[in-house]
C-alpha cells in the first residue's frame, strides 16, 4: 500500500508525470468501395432457339375421313340467333390438330370485328350431344372439290349448304398477294366462308385504296382494295361493298 502511495506522490511532483500506456491505434485503412451483390441472369433464347410451330403437310387428295374437335365451346356474341358449329380436320393433314383449328376459328368468331358485332348472331362450337347447324371442314384440295360440288378447282374454299370448307392449301400458304400476316388471311377465310353460311353474298371493292369488304373474293384478287379480314374492321361499323363478283381466273399452277 505504501508503495502505491509513494508512486502516486512521485508522479505528482514529476515534470512529465506518469504516462499511462495506451495501445497504439492500428493504421487507417479505408473501407472497400461499395459493390452490389451480383444478380443472377438467365440468357434469353436466340430467335433460332424459339419454338416454331410444326410444319403443316398434307396430300393433294385426302381420304375423306375426319377428326373432330371435342366440345362444346364458349358462346361468341351477346345477342341474336344462336348457331352451333362443328370442327373437323381431314385425316392426312399433319401439323394442325382439330383442337388447334377449333381454337383459331373460335378466336376469330369471338373477335369484336367479326360477325357477332352486328347483334344478329351468336356462335358456339357444338358439343358431342349437340346437333350442329353447320360444320367447318379443314380439307385437302381434292376433298374440297368433292364437298363443294362446284367442279374442279382445288384452289379456293367454299360454302355448300351447311358445309363450310376451308382449303388446307390456302390455310397453309395464303395467296401470292396476301401471305403475311398469315393469321389475318386465315381470319379472312373463316369470316368469308362462314359469312356465306350467314346468308351473305359476294361484294365488290367499294373504293380503290380502301379496305376490301370481307365478302369480296380476296383469294382471287383485290381490284384496287387492300386486304381486310373482318366484316366490322373498327369493331363497330359494317364494311360492305356493292353486290357482285369478279370473273377472276384460277391460277394455272395450283
Amino acid at each position: 500500500m505504501w508503495r502505491k502511495t509513494l508512486v502516486t506522490a512521485l508522479c505528482a511532483i514529476s515534470v512529465s508525470g506518469c504516462a499511462t500506456a495506451v495501445p497504439a491505434a492500428p493504421p487507417f485503412s479505408p473501407a472497400p468501395p461499395f459493390s452490389p451483390a451480383p444478380v443472377a441472369t438467365v440468357p434469353l433464347p436466340l430467335p433460332s432457339e424459339l419454338e416454331e410451330p410444326p410444319e403443316i403437310t398434307f396430300p393433294g387428295d385426302g381420304p375423306g375421313r375426319w377428326r373432330t374437335a371435342d366440345g362444346p365451346g364458349e358462346t361468341a356474341g351477346r345477342a341474336g340467333t344462336l348457331l352451333r358449329y362443328r370442327i373437323s380436320v381431314e385425316e392426312g393433314i399433319e401439323g394442325v390438330t382439330p383442337e388447334q383449328f377449333a381454337d383459331e376459328v373460335a378466336a376469330v368468331l369471338a373477335d369484336d370485328r367479326s360477325w357477332i358485332t352486328g347483334g344478329r348472331w351468336r356462335l358456339r362450337r357444338a358439343g358431342p350431344a349437340d346437333r350442329p347447324d353447320f360444320t367447318v371442314f379443314l380439307a385437302t384440295p381434292g376433298t374440297r372439290d368433292r364437298l363443294c360440288a362446284m367442279g374442279a378447282d382445288r384452289y379456293t374454299s367454299c360454302r355448300n349448304g351447311d358445309s363450310v370448307v376451308l382449303n388446307i392449301a390456302r390455310w397453309t400458304h395464303g395467296v401470292p398477294h396476301w401471305r403475311e400476316p398469315l393469321a389475318e388471311y386465315r381470319a379472312y377465310l373463316i369470316n368469308h366462308e362462314i359469312g356465306h353460311r350467314l346468308f351473305q353474298g359476294h361484294e365488290l371493292c367499294p373504293e380503290p385504296g380502301g379496305p376490301a369488304p370481307v365478302m369480296q373474293q380476296q383469294t382471287l384478287g383485290l381490284h384496287g382494295c387492300t386486304p381486310n379480314a373482318w366484316p366490322y374492321p373498327n369493331g363497330r361499323d359494317r364494311l360492305a361493298g356493292p353486290s357482285g363478283a369478279y370473273d377472276d381466273p384460277l391460277p394455272t399452277d395450283r
